[in-house]
């Protein structure tokens, strides 16, 4: 592919799959709005950017065995963990900007947890194997993710077992 289609494919992948988010985000603040119609439009329209998005990855190539998807993932995992958040949430206590500070913490909390069971998969997937997870808690307030029970109060932001949600 030449290099000024890939580089426009590429911010056409983010910015479609920055849509996708933000809409779901927004359909969550319509539903609590109590405006249920706005947050299913919402959420439809985000489903279209979402496969706007996958058609851009596909061509770009972004989608590969399952073995290379999750060497993709731990790749990714290990910079927010290495590189990036740290340097984010320095720069953050570096401007006193609490909520920053906050959110990357909780992100580079959860991003470990996820490089680690990104490694488990690997080596299962590369033995032929599925993995085998039991019941996934994630915490709505800080992304904490855990196996098993929820915890009665999170241990990375305190919120309590209400706020997990399972999976």
């Amino acid at each position: 592919m030449r290099d000024m289609t890939e580089k426009a494919l590429n911010e056409a992948f983010a910015g479609e799959s920055m849509a996708h988010m933000k809409y779901q985000h927004f359909a969550d603040r319509a539903e609590g709005d109590g405006l249920n119609e706005m947050a299913r439009m919402f959420r439809a329209i985000s489903y279209a950017e979402r496969v706007h998005a996958g058609n851009h990855l596909e061509v770009l190539g972004g989608i590969k065995s399952t073995s290379d998807n999750i060497q993709t993932c731990i790749d990714g995992e290990t910079f927010e963990i290495d590189e990036m958040y740290p340097v984010y949430n320095a720069t953050a206590k570096l401007q006193d900007e609490d909520g920053a500070v906050r959110s990357t913490y909780y992100a580079l909390e959860a991003e470990k947890i996820h490089a680690e069971w990104y490694k488990q998969a690997k080596e299962a997937v590369d033995k032929g194997e599925d993995v085998t997870v039991g019941t996934i808690q994630i915490c709505s307030v800080c992304g904490h993710t855990r196996e098993g029970e929820a915890p009665d109060k999170c241990p990375i932001c305190g919120a309590s077992k209400d706020k997990f949600r399972q999976f």
